[in-house]
C-alpha cells in the first residue's frame, strides 16, 4: 500500500480519536518515552570538555534509534504502521488544547491563564485575557507545522521511519536546542537540525493557512512578517494565522519572570482579542487540515 493511503487513513484516525486518555493513562506515549530517552541523555553526557561533538553524537544516535523502531513498525503492516503514523501526528491533540483555552476564558481569566500555561512555556500567572489569547493562537499555529504538518511531509517523503526521526529530533529540539550556558553547545545539533527538517513544511503549513483565509495583500504582509520571529521557522504560520484572523500576534511576554519585549506580527491587527479569536483560530487548524488531507488524496488519485 502507497505512503500516500497510509497517511490519509493515519490523519483520519488521528482527528478522530486523538489520544485516548484511557489508552495512554496505563502505557506510556511514543512521545514521552523520546522525552525520557533524550533526558536521560542530557543528564548522562552533558558535561565536560567537547559538548558539541557529544551532544551531535547523541542526537545521531537517538535519531538512529527512533529510525529503526519506525522501521521495525512498518515491516508489522500497513495497519501498524498507520496506527503509529496516527499516534505521532497531533491534530485532534491541538485541537483540543487550543480549543480548552477558549472555553476556560469564558469562565474566568484564571481559567484562562491555568489552560494555556499547560501549551506554552512562558509565564502566565499575570497574563491579561488578550495576552491568554495570543498566547493561545500563537501555540496553534506552531504547533499546527510542528505536531502535523511536518511529521505528515516526512511520512510521505521517508515513511514510518521518517516520521519517527522526525519527532525524535523535534523533540530533542523542545528539550535542549536553547541557547543557554548549560546547552548551547549539547543542543546546538539538535536546534539546527531541527530548523533544517521544518524550513519547508513550515512555509506549506503558512500557505495552507493563508489559503484558507485568504486576505487580499496578505501574503505580502506574512513574508514581511515572518522574519520577526526569533525562530527561522515559526514566524511563518504564526505570521499566516494572524493576518488570516485579522489579530496581531507576539508581543511582549515574560519568560521566568524576565519580561521580553518581541514586535508585534501583523501589528495592525486586533489586539483586544479573546474566545472568539481562539475558536476563530481552531477552525482554522481544522481548514488547513482539511486542505492537507485533500492534497493527499490528490496524490493518491493521480499516482
Amino acid at each position: 500500500m502507497s505512503l500516500a493511503v497510509i497517511l490519509a487513513l493515519a490523519m483520519a484516525i488521528d482527528a478522530l480519536i486523538g489520544e485516548p486518555e484511557p489508552l495512554w493513562s496505563r502505557l506510556p506515549h511514543p512521545a514521552v518515552l523520546m522525552g525520557k530517552a533524550v533526558g536521560w541523555a542530557d543528564r548522562k553526557m552533558n558535561h565536560g570538555k567537547g559538548r558539541l561533538v557529544s551532544g551531535t553524537l547523541v542526537l545521531a544516535g537517538l535519531v538512529a534509534l527512533a529510525w529503526i523502531a519506525g522501521e521495525l513498525i512498518a515491516r508489522l503492516g500497513w495497519i501498524a504502521e498507520a496506527i503509529a503514523a496516527a499516534i505521532l501526528l497531533a491534530q485532534r491533540s491541538l485541537v483540543d488544547h487550543v480549543r480548552a483555552v477558549a472555553d476556560a476564558l469564558h469562565l474566568s481569566l484564571e481559567d484562562g491563564r491555568a489552560a494555556v500555561a499547560r501549551i506554552v512555556g512562558r509565564d502566565t500567572g499575570e497574563m491579561t485575557g488578550p495576552e491568554v489569547a495570543r498566547a493561545a493562537i500563537e501555540s496553534a499555529a506552531e504547533n499546527l507545522s510542528d505536531g502535523v504538518i511536518a511529521p505528515a511531509f516526512w511520512f510521505l517523503l521517508l515513511g514510518l521511519p521518517g516520521l519517527a526521526a522526525y519527532k525524535m529530533v523535534n523533540t530533542a529540539d523542545s528539550m535542549i536546542g536553547y541557547r543557554t550556558p548549560q546547552h548551547e553547545q549539547f543542543g546546538k545539533a539538535a536546534a539546527r537540525l531541527d530548523d533544517a527538517l521544518n524550513w519547508l513544511p513550515a512555509r506549506i503549513t503558512a500557505l495552507l493557512v493563508f489559503l484558507t483565509r485568504h486576505r487580499p495583500g496578505g501574503w505580502a504582509i506574512v513574508r514581511r512578517d515572518a522574519g520577526k520571529h526569533r525562530s527561522p521557522n515559526a514566524g511563518w504560520p504564526e505570521a499566516a494565522m494572524a493576518v488570516g484572523l485579522g489579530v496581531a500576534l507576539s508581543g511582549s511576554r515574560r519568560y521566568h519572570g524576565e519580561p521580553v519585549d518581541y514586535p508585534f506580527v501583523n501589528e495592525a491587527g486586533a489586539r483586544d482579542i479573546g474566545p472568539a479569536e481562539i475558536d476563530a483560530a481552531v477552525v482554522s487548524l481544522w481548514r488547513a487540515w482539511g486542505t492537507a488531507l485533500g492534497l493527499v488524496i490528490l496524490i493518491i488519485v493521480v499516482s
